[in-house]
């Protein structure tokens, strides 16, 4: 593990695979930690390929590539498999103390300054026993989740003292709003939201999709999560002058189907540009459809800890009805759209804590 450049502090970030939300929360309050002090150097810890990396964190950085933590199995981005993350836990803590002190050794070697978790906990115990601060960043934690579906599995109460004592190893849990009470953790800081602002390339990515920029027509964006989730996109119905805006992996032969890759534009940018969205109840798309005022439909999964908290939240920041998730499956939303587009549209609320989380660690880094 080497650090890019060498004229200033050394940040490690480590990185949750379990979808692309953890990267989401975590790469603005890099960007604009980067923007304070330009010569800070960055390694980033995850087992997110690069290029997923690349596309939201501006280079220079130092990878290096790992699983951090365990995150929850899924079998999509809606099911959560108890069984297998219970044995994925147990297989990570089977050897607690010796990886705890595979990592401290890490860090020596890295002569790394600042820790920052979103929500790898493995790192933060680490951080602690070689003297490092570290800081962790999340509306949740693993321990919350583990707990929720894996409670009752052999070694469970040890896994989550593990877990919990890590975590309040930390010197803060920055918990950007919406975020879980976390009532086992004195060191929580609550935050304010944490999303990218897209620019407005509205009339491109109409014109890229087929769409003249000064007529009618609509753009729905489907994005059910960074974990892949193939939907049955062929078998939709039309809806007249709707164009779907699709991952690749729910492409199909219509021209009414886009891939979001054909699209030449970033994420975010697409986002804004879109007139909804079609996902799950997650912190990133959640936050930032809210923050960039795009009207959200939304499927639950029915059982992640997370979801009341990030729906009420939602409800009150942006447009946005529930439907049943058969309903994504089959594709007949025309009557749930038109229904979320009569919705009078709040005002969207500002991504502050970006700035909130970049003060906490700049204090760190300047602190004695």
């Amino acid at each position: 593990m080497s650090a890019a450049g060498a004229d200033g502090p050394h940040l490690l970030a480590a990185i949750s695979h379990h979808g692309h939300g953890h990267l989401a929360q975590c790469a603005p309050v890099l960007a604009a930690l980067r923007r304070r002090l330009p010569g800070l150097r960055l390694t980033v810890y995850s087992a997110l390929p690069r290029a997923v990396l690349a596309a939201r964190i501006d280079p220079p950085f130092a990878y290096r590539a790992g699983a951090v933590d365990v995150g929850m199995v899924m079998a999509d981005a809606l099911t959560v498999r108890p069984a297998a993350s219970a044995r994925a836990y147990a297989a990570f803590h089977r050897n607690w103390d010796a990886d705890v002190a595979d990592e401290v050794r890490g860090l020596a070697r890295a002569a790394v300054d600042l820790v920052l978790a979103d929500i790898p906990y493995r790192i933060l115990a680490a951080a602690a026993q070689a003297g490092i601060p570290a800081v962790a960043l999340c509306s949740l934690h693993w321990g919350e989740i583990y707990g929720a579906y894996c409670a009752q599995a052999a070694g469970a109460g040890r896994i989550l003292r593990e877990i919990t004592s890590a975590y309040r190893a930390a010197r803060a849990f920055l918990a950007p709003e919406p975020a879980l009470a976390m009532p086992d953790l004195p060191n929580r800081v609550p935050i304010g939201p944490i999303a990218r602002l897209g620019r407005d390339r509205r009339a491109a990515v109409r014109r890229r999709a087929g769409l003249d920029p000064q007529a009618g027509g609509r753009l729905v964006l489907v994005a059910p999560g960074g974990i892949p989730t193939p939907l049955p996109l062929a078998r939709w119905p039309a809806q007249p002058g709707v164009r779907w805006i699709v991952p690749p992996e729910s492409a199909a032969a219509r021209p009414d189907v886009i891939p979001v890759t054909a699209l030449g534009e970033s994420f975010v940018d697409v986002l804004r540009a879109c007139d909804a969205v079609i996902t799950k109840p997650g912190y990133g798309m959640f936050a930032e459809a809210a923050c960039n005022g795009v009207p959200v439909l939304y499927a639950r999964r029915g059982d992640w800890p997370e979801e009341p908290g990030l729906a009420a939240w939602l409800r009150h920041h942006a447009c946005a009805r529930e439907i049943d998730p058969e309903r994504l499956r089959d594709g007949d939303l025309g009557g749930e759209l038109e229904a979320l587009w009569a919705m009078p549209a709040p005002r969207p609320p500002r991504p502050t804590g970006i700035e909130q989380a970049a003060d906490r660690l700049e204090a760190i880094l300047h602190g004695p």
